[in-house]
């Protein structure tokens, strides 16, 4: 008698139930690419959503970085068609600047977030194949273990709503029999197999694991274990948190004797936070930029790391957003400002035209009473200021019974908490 195990789609609503059930959104958001492992997901959503009664809107963004992704957009388009479900292309064009990577994914973010509407779940179609490349990748770059943990299957974005991975479970082959199976269509990126992309030549190296007796389930294991570990780490960092740090004027003080009894790991994944938070970057810092920051800090030094300034005093280690990160940095009075500061107007000003949020900057010199805040004059020029034109018309953190109201829409500890 043969005995098989669950189908494809079997795993999926067990998956789903895991990360949302049992009680299910009324409405969901899928964000396809046209690749193979995006289309068989939508395919695998599609069954699942009809049986659960689950509406969802699928949503592409065309990076237009090849003269193809306008027609595999439409590709997806006539999918969405065909299974009535709704479908918006969402395009994005690099300016040249920065990592062309770190750029594409951010921009993903910030579009899909101008998106959703009042949707909070975005499925993307990670694998188990992307958990193996990316344990490579990092394991290449002398990650810890963090880098090297498993991909969660669900995590906030920076953005505020909830990314979920429900393929993570399954391989990239399973995913593309299941679509072949089923008529799905799908589009190859070539780059994928360009081995001037780390990823492609990852990818490589996946399938000639067997000469070191290795296999992609032994990484997928590891990763799994990693990720385990992280969890046990994050915790004794919580509780480390919860005595040695304290949150002001959008800036974290980290009591000095406090911080420096505790395990160097600790330290490292204290400050590695602090600095995301500080800074809303998403990713941690790398372990060797983090490594040295750490021994300037503990000697007395300071540092800058993925948009945060840290500075060593008598007492405390300072974290504090980096000036030069939002110098340029501009938003309208009721929007966020640097995706972390919300401002609130007096009622009389409310309704003001051409105020803006921009960083104190220079203008530090207009508010005397800035050094009762009790952090470092850097720390003050980055932080949010309102403007209407040239002239500055309150600094809410730095003026004395300022009549503007500024605050940091996540505290520290709810943010890590959550990552």
């Amino acid at each position: 008698m043969l005995v098989t195990g669950p189908t494809l789609d079997q795993r999926f609503a067990e998956a789903m139930g895991q990360l949302l059930g049992p009680d299910f959104p009324d409405h969901i958001a899928l964000a396809v690419s046209g690749g193979g492992d995006s289309m068989a997901m939508l395919a695998l959503a599609q069954n699942w959503a009809h049986r659960w009664g689950v509406a969802f809107s699928v949503v592409t963004v065309d990076h237009g970085l090849r003269p193809e992704s306008a027609d595999e957009a439409r590709m997806v388009g006539a999918f969405c068609a065909q299974i009535e479900r709704p479908h918006t292309v969402l395009e994005w064009r690099w300016d040249g600047t920065g990592n062309l990577q770190d750029a594409a994914r951010r921009a993903r973010l910030d579009l899909i977030d101008g998106w959703r509407g009042p949707i909070q779940t975005v499925l993307m179609a990670h694998t188990s194949d992307d958990v193996a490349e990316t344990f490579l990748l990092r394991l290449a770059r002398g990650s810890g273990v963090e880098g090297l943990s498993a991909m969660a299957p669900m995590r906030r974005a920076p953005q505020g709503f909830h990314i979920l991975r429900p393929c993570l479970g399954m391989s990239r082959a399973e995913l593309r029999h299941y679509a072949r199976v089923l008529q799905v269509p799908w589009a190859d990126d070539p780059s994928n197999e360009d081995a001037k992309y780390d990823r492609s030549r990852a990818r490589a190296l996946l399938d000639r694991l067997d000469v070191l007796g290795l296999s992609r389930d032994d990484i997928l294991a590891t990763a799994g274990r990693m990720r385990r570990a992280a969890v046990a780490l994050n915790a004794r960092m919580m509780s480390v948190a919860e005595e040695v740090v304290t949150e002001r004027a959008g800036a974290l003080l980290l009591d000095r004797t406090g911080f420096d009894r505790v395990e160097r790991d600790t330290q490292l994944r204290l400050l590695a936070a602090a600095c995301m938070w500080v800074s809303g970057a998403e990713y941690r810092p790398r372990a060797s930029g983090l490594e040295g920051l750490l021994d300037r800090l503990t000697s007395g030094g300071a540092g800058t790391l993925i948009g945060a300034q840290i500075e060593s005093r008598a007492n405390d280690y300072v974290v504090f957003r980096e000036p030069a990160a939002v110098r340029d940095l501009r938003a309208p009075v009721g929007q966020l400002w640097d995706r972390r500061w919300a401002v609130s107007a007096p009622d009389a000003l409310a309704a003001a035209q051409g105020l803006e949020i921009r960083a104190l900057g220079d203008a530090i010199s207009d508010c005397p009473d800035w050094r009762e805040t009790g952090l470092p004059r850097a720390a003050i020029i980055a932080s949010p200021a309102i403007w209407q034109g040239a002239e500055l018309v309150c600094a809410p953190l730095a003026m004395a019974k300022a009549d503007w109201a500024a605050r940091i829409v996540t505290p520290f500890a709810t943010w890590a908490l959550s990552h």
